[in-house]
């Protein structure tokens, strides 16, 4: 076991581990110090040299980033001579940086405008002609866009590229003023994970090329999900605005840091999901083509399910939420149904890869298993009530609860997606985790907990 050891910061005594860094006891404990270079993936580089404290014993002031916990350490993160030197060192920061906040998408959470609000206000001794410019709006590949000027060098999208994805796409290229992050000669950026870098930027140099422009952060509200891409689990946050007299709409998920899950990254394509939950949503109740009105939708279902009581299947999606499939299996036992969830069709080896792609493409497919239920479709179904299964099946009759648009359906049903709903998933690794509603739509579609208490029978 490590030993832990005391350090006095400010004034204020805390136990950490022996030989970890300083800069993830200040962290952890929530001490405010600056940094750009530094993040707990990428481990130390050391070239912001913005994470400046005073250590009891050394003669100048050192980064955290670089210094190891000894037993009785007694730290300044603040103070009048600390601070100074942040100044001074965040002014060589500044020196070639644009003044371009208000055209910025990081503008709203951007490190260099907070670190600057709270150690800079300083006099720059530079002009704007004189600033040395640099490219904008290059074209990095795999939807990610750079703005060679805004950047401060913390080398946190090439360490990305080298250590995380280990594709080395990028690099930095220049010396001095002319230092530039750039893609390797004749690559460019792509690969699955590439719209990280994104994030790992603590400025605007790199944005993303779908949520450009489309937002200001500040009107834009978060909630915590998980996303749905596959069986991995992988920690989301969902932001999404509800413009005046519009409908509330997702701009953009990013990653959520969770150690047992995703760490702090996601793949581009998990990202990018959001999109198809917002395309080709079916809104209408059809049935053999007709609009028809939901007391006329609930009468025909009971009908069918009288109809055809000797010979019901239920068929369920494997990314409902456990809560939906459990009022599904409840709603089946009472109408004295089959019930299955076939999961081959989500099987995608292709998608597979080391890091946080699973080739089970179904969110929920842990809880189908936890509950035993069948996963093989009977081979006569005379009615076969669909619950949002991406699959084809042969029945005399079908009824499909469906979120998005399906032409071969005769009865549809429309669904509200997870993202309107809440609810708990269960990933391959056998942990459950919580999804919360993000959107509030004008004109609300049913959930499945919802439309199983409208069609009770």
């Amino acid at each position: 076991m490590s030993e832990m050891v005391e350090v006095i910061v400010d004034d204020q005594t805390f136990h950490a581990e022996k030989g970890s860094l300083l800069i993830d006891l200040l962290i952890k404990e929530k001490v405010k110090v600056p940094y750009f270079c530094y993040h707990e993936a990428l481990g130390a580089d050391g070239n912001c040299r913005m994470c400046m404290v005073e250590i009891e014993g050394q003669k100048r002031p050192q980064i955290a980033c670089d210094t190891f916990i000894k037993e009785g350490m007694e730290v300044r993160s603040k103070g009048e001579n600390i601070e100074k030197v942040r100044t001074n060192i965040l002014e060589l920061e500044l020196i070639n940086h644009p003044v371009d906040c208000p055209t910025c998408d990081q503008a709203g959470e951007c490190s260099l405008q907070n670190f600057y609000m709270d150690y800079g206000l300083h006099d720059t001794k530079i002009t704007i002609p004189e600033k040395e410019k640099g490219l904008k709006k290059v074209d990095l590949g795999s939807n990610v866009i750079l703005d060679q000027e805004r950047c401060v060098l913390c080398a946190r999208c090439t360490r990305f590229t080298d250590k995380i994805t280990g594709t080395h796409e990028l690099g930095i290229i220049g010396r001095g003023d002319h230092a530039k992050v750039s893609t390797m000669p004749g690559k460019k950026l792509d690969n699955p994970y590439a719209m990280n870098v994104v994030d790992l930027c603590p400025v605007g140099a790199l944005t993303s090329k779908d949520f450009r422009f489309s937002q200001r952060v500040w009107f834009l509200k978060t909630v915590e999900s998980v996303c749905h891409g596959c069986a991995k689990g992988c920690n989301i946050y969902i932001d999404h605005n509800k413009i005046k007299y519009q409908d509330d709409v997702i701009y953009r998920y990013r990653p959520r840091r969770n150690d047992e899950v995703n760490g702090f990254f996601i793949c581009d394509e998990g990202r990018l999901s959001y999109k198809g939950l917002q395309e080709n949503r079916q809104h209408e109740i059809v049935l053999d083509n007709e609009v028809i009105s939901e007391d006329e939708a609930i009468e025909a279902l009971k009908d069918l399910v009288k109809k055809y009581k000797s010979n019901i299947t239920v068929i369920i999606d494997a990314n409902l939420y456990t809560e939906d499939i459990e009022a599904i299996l409840n709603f089946s036992k009472e109408i004295e149904a089959n019930v299955c969830a076939p999961l081959d069709i989500y099987r995608d080896e292709d998608f597979k890869d080391d890091m946080l792609k699973s080739a089970q493409r179904a969110a929920n497919y842990k809880t189908i298993e936890n509950l035993s239920l069948e996963t093989k479709i009977p081979e006569k179904c005379e009615l076969l009530i669909n619950f949002n299964h991406p699959g084809k099946f042969e029945a005399e009759r079908s009824i499909d609860f469906r979120t998005h648009q399906d032409p071969d359906a005769a009865f549809i049903l429309p669904l509200a997606s997870y993202v309107e709903s809440s609810g708990h998933i269960t990933n391959e690794e056998g942990i459950t985790q919580h999804c919360q509603k993000a959107l509030s739509k004008n004109d609300p579609l049913p959930t499945v907990i919802e439309w199983l208490e409208k069609v009770s029978v």
